[in-house]
């Protein structure tokens, strides 16, 4: 089974979804070592408990418990970036839906959902959600926006934004954290099929385009930034700040460069991009 993803900077990707299957196998083996731990506790208690108050008993527990059913997929999912043992060990990974790495808040609602759809109705929930769904997602991947891939070089099928040089300054110092992935994707197709576009067509799609984007972007671009110049930046500041982010290599002191400043853009060809000046 196979689909296109969405990376963070709204590259779409060819990634091939875990089928059912692997998946389910991969809950059996989280759900063994969940269920070993458990009896491991019982075990531990019922060697403890005469020395421990019903209350005591009653409040480790409830933390136990909760540590292994919830904190087991959370922690583990969080700090792997979407692996858990029984994903690891099928060569699986969860990333959300524009193919980015997971972050906690991701497995939090999963390990919630997770709760109903496999605890407590023995997985029947999960399975019927998976078949329900074209990309294979139970529930708790619709809510957080998931889903469970098999893990593998992703083929690109759009170039990647460039950064114009002159913008390089500005785009460093904005924040782009509130951009959504679906507007950012809207972007990127737009500059990969811009110059397959009518001028009216190109100039009415890059400005609306632009506009909306804006909205999440502060400060905003230069008075007069060219519409494909400055979603240009957006993209390819987007895409440095998740790389960087989640490069592997331990982290090494050095001198932060000093941002190019931001100058005019240079003179326009002779069909130039529409601009716009950002709503103030």
């Amino acid at each position: 089974m196979g689909g296109d993803v969405v990376s963070g900077e709204a590259v779409v990707l060819e990634l091939r979804l875990a089928k059912l299957p692997s998946r389910s196998l991969a809950i059996i083996i989280d759900l063994t070592l969940q269920v070993g731990l458990l009896l491991a506790f019982v075990f531990l208690l019922g060697a403890t408990a005469g020395s421990l108050d019903s209350a005591m008993v009653a409040a480790v527990s409830l933390v136990v418990t909760v540590g292994v059913v919830l904190g087991y997929p959370i922690l583990f999912e969080t700090l792997t970036r979407g692996r858990s043992l029984g994903k690891l060990v099928l060569g699986l990974r969860v990333v959300r839906d524009d193919g980015g790495p997971i972050r906690f808040r991701h497995s939090l609602v999963r390990a919630l959902l997770g709760l109903v759809e496999i605890w407590l109705t023995s997985g029947v929930v999960a399975i019927l959600a998976s078949l329900a769904s074209t990309k294979g997602k139970r529930l708790g991947d619709q809510l957080a926006g998931t889903v469970v891939i098999r893990e593998r070089v992703p083929v690109q099928r759009t170039p990647m934004a460039t950064m114009p040089p002159w913008l390089a300054g500005w785009a460093a110092q904005a924040d782009l954290a509130r951009l959504p992935d679906d507007l950012a994707l809207a972007a990127r197709q737009f500059l990969a099929r811009s110059g397959e576009l009518a001028p009216g067509v190109r100039t009415s799609m890059g400005r609306r385009i632009a506009g909306d984007v804006v909205r999440y972007v502060a400060p905003p671009p230069p008075p007069g930034t060219p519409v494909e110049a400055f979603l240009a930046a957006v993209l390819a500041e987007r895409r440095r700040r998740e790389e960087q982010q989640f490069s592997p290599g331990p982290a090494v002191a050095t001198i932060a460069p000093v941002p190019p400043p931001v100058v005019a853009p240079p003179e326009p060809p002779a069909a130039p991009p529409a601009g716009f000046a950002p709503p103030g």
